[in-house]
C-alpha cells in the first residue's frame, strides 16, 4: 500500500485555468475560468500522498507535507511571457509558488514536443539567470534553469519575473496533458530557489488594490463559465452571506486549523482536538487521514480494497485491544502493550512523568501492522463513544479492513444512491461547512460506453504529528465555498458559493 512520490522542488498542481480577462481601473484583475471535463484515465491516475522535498539550490532541504500528481485536470489558462508576449497554457495553483514553462532548449524529451516552448532569443526583455532546477517524480523528472522576463496575466504585465525554463521532461504525464506550465499562488516560503511568485510581484508593482485574491467555481455544470479568480478583491455575486475568516497557521501552503469532521452528524473522532488543513486549488479531491476517510467511504458505500494485514491485526490482537481499552489503558499506548507496536520507555528526570519514545517497525510499506493497530484502536474509540456493543464494533472494524480506501486509485460509488448519501461536515472557525453528496462525488461519462461513472472525492493522506493530522481541501470544497486568500491579513475566508451566473461575463 506504499506509494513513493518524491519531489525535488515544491511544485504542486492540478487545478487549471482557462482565462478570459477583464481589465479594470480599480486595481482588480478578473480571470474567467473555462471548465474541461474529467475523464476516467485522469481520475485513475490522480494521487495525493506524502513525500520529502530536497531543493538542489544552495544545498537547501525541507520536508513537504504532501505531494500529488496532476492528471486530475479541470481548468487551465493562457498567460504570456516575453516581449513580444509568447502564449502558454498554465496552471493557477495555490499549492505551488513557482512559474515554469518548457524551454526551446528542451530537445530530447518527447513530452516537450507536445507543448508550447519559450524561445528566449525572441524576447528583447529576457535575462538568463541560469541557476539549475530539478523536479523528480516516481515515474520521471523535470529539469531546467531560471530565467527572467515580463509575464502577462490578462492586461497586467508583471515585469522582471523569475521563472523556470524546463529543458527536460521525462514524466509520462506530460504526454497527455494540455497545459504547458504552472503559475503558483502559494507563499514564497515554498518557492524553489526563493523566487518571488508572480502574484507577489503583482502586489509589489502596484497592480492590485488589495493584497488578496479570491476563487469562485461555478457549480452549474451546464454553464460554459467554469468560475473566476479575482486578483485584488472579490465579487459579491460570487457568494452568499458573510465570509468566515481563519488565520493562516503555517506559511508556504495556505494552511489553516480545522476542527471536527462529521458524517450524518456523527463524529469521525480524529479532528475533535484539531487538525491542520491546506486549501489547495491544485487538487480536485478532499484528502485526509485514512482512519477518517475509511469511515466516510464506508458510510457512503464507496468501493475499497481488502487489507489482509488489517484483518490479521483484528484476528490476532482484537480482543486483547478491547480488554485493555475498557480497562482504562491509554489508547495511545494500547498497541505497544498488546504487541504490534514497540516503544522505548523513558522518564523525565525533572518531573518523573513517564513518556514513550516510539520505535516503529521497519517493515516495508506505508502501513505496518503497528499502523493498522493504531487505526483499529481509533475506530474502536469512535464506536465506543457512540455506545455500540462489542459485537457491532468488531463487525464494523472488520468491514473497514475489508474496504479501505485505495491509495493508488479511486473509490467508486453507486450513482443511483447519491441522493441518499449523508452530508459530510467540516468545522472551520467553530462554524459548520457541510458538503452534500452532489458536492463530494465526481460524476463523469465514459465516452466509449456513454455510461455514468461516480467516484468518491475522499482520498487517503496520512501525515503524522507535528505536521499532521492533515487535510487537503481541494476544488470540491472551493466549489461549495467561495474562498478568499487574504495575504495582507494572513487569513483565509469561506462563504457559501453562489450558483447563478447572472451578470457574469461569458467565456
Amino acid at each position: 500500500m506504499s506509494i513513493k512520490f518524491f519531489l525535488v522542488a515544491t511544485c504542486i498542481w492540478a487545478w487549471w485555468v482557462s482565462l478570459v480577462f477583464t481589465a479594470s481601473s480599480n486595481g482588480l484583475l478578473r480571470i474567467g475560468l473555462k471548465k474541461q471535463p474529467l475523464d476516467l484515465k485522469r481520475i485513475n491516475a490522480a494521487r495525493i500522498i506524502r513525500g520529502d522535498v530536497t531543493r538542489n539550490l544552495h544545498d537547501q532541504s525541507a520536508d513537504v507535507l504532501y505531494l500529488k500528481n496532476y492528471l486530475d485536470i479541470q481548468y487551465y489558462g493562457e498567460i504570456g511571457i516575453g516581449s513580444p508576449s509568447q502564449s502558454f497554457d498554465a496552471v493557477f495553483d495555490t499549492g505551488a509558488s513557482n512559474l515554469w514553462v518548457p524551454s526551446s532548449k528542451c530537445l530530447f524529451s518527447i513530452a516537450c514536443y507536445m507543448h508550447s516552448k519559450f524561445r528566449a532569443r525572441l524576447s528583447h526583455t529576457y535575462i538568463k539567470i541560469g541557476i539549475p532546477c530539478e523536479i523528480e517524480y516516481g515515474s520521471g523528472s523535470i529539469a531546467g534553469f531560471f530565467g527572467q522576463d515580463h509575464v502577462k496575466v490578462g492586461d497586467i504585465v508583471v515585469k522582471d519575473q523569475e521563472f523556470v525554463e524546463i529543458t527536460k521532461e521525462e514524466y509520462l504525464a506530460f504526454l497527455i496533458t494540455k497545459f504547458d506550465g504552472v503559475l503558483g499562488l502559494g507563499f514564497q516560503d515554498i518557492s524553489v530557489g526563493r523566487a518571488t511568485p508572480v502574484w507577489y510581484n503583482m502586489m509589489e508593482q502596484g497592480h492590485l488594490s488589495q493584497q488578496l485574491f479570491s476563487i469562485w467555481l461555478n457549480q452549474d455544470s451546464s454553464s460554459r463559465l467554469g468560475g473566476e479568480i479575482v486578483f485584488g478583491g472579490l465579487d459579491w455575486r460570487h457568494f452568499k452571506g458573510e465570509h468566515t475568516f481563519v488565520p493562516v497557521t503555517r506559511q508556504g501552503y495556505w494552511q489553516i486549523a480545522m476542527g471536527e469532521i462529521l458524517v450524518a452528524n456523527n463524529s469521525t473522532g480524529l479532528c475533535a482536538k484539531g487538525c491542520a488543513a491546506i486549501v489547495d486549488s491544485g487538487t480536485t479531491f478532499l484528502a485526509g487521514p485514512t482512519a477518517v476517510v475509511a469511515q466516510i467511504n464506508h458510510v457512503i458505500g464507496a468501493e475499497g480494497i481488502i487489507s489482509l494485514e488489517c484483518k490479521k491485526v483484528v484476528f490476532e490482537y482484537g480482543y486483547s485491544l478491547w480488554d485493555y481499552m475498557i480497562s482504562g489503558v491509554r489508547p495511545d499506548i494500547v498497541c505497544a502493550e498488546v504487541g504490534p507496536c514497540s516503544y522505548n520507555k523513558s522518564k523525565h528526570t525533572s518531573s518523573g512523568i513517564e513518556t514513550l519514545v516510539e520505535n516503529r517497525s521497519s517493515e516495508s510499506g506505508e502501513y505496518s501492522l503497528c499502523t493498522f493497530c493504531e487505526m483499529i484502536v481509533f475506530w474502536i474509540q469512535v464506536q465506543l463513544k457512540q455506545q455500540k456493543t462489542k459485537e457491532k464494533i468488531f463487525k464494523y472494524v472488520t468491514q473497514l479492513c475489508e474496504n479501505l480506501p485505495n491509495p493508488v486509485g479511486k473509490s467508486f460509488v453507486n450513482c443511483d444512491e447519491i441522493e441518499t448519501m449523508p452530508e459530510v461536515t467540516f468545522t472551520i472557525g467553530d462554524k459548520s461547512f457541510p458538503l452534500t453528496a452532489e458536492q463530494y462525488i465526481l460524476r463523469f461519462e465514459e465516452s466509449h460506453s456513454s455510461t455514468t461513472i461516480c467516484v468518491s472525492g475522499f482520498v487517503p493522506l496520512d501525515v503524522r504529528t507535528p505536521q499532521g493530522p492533515l487535510w487537503v481541501l481541494g476544488d470540491m470544497f472551493i466549489a461549495a465555498y467561495h474562498t478568499v486568500f487574504d495575504f495582507g491579513n494572513l487569513r483565509v475566508g469561506f462563504a457559501k458559493a453562489a450558483r447563478s451566473t447572472y451578470g457574469f461575463p461569458s467565456v
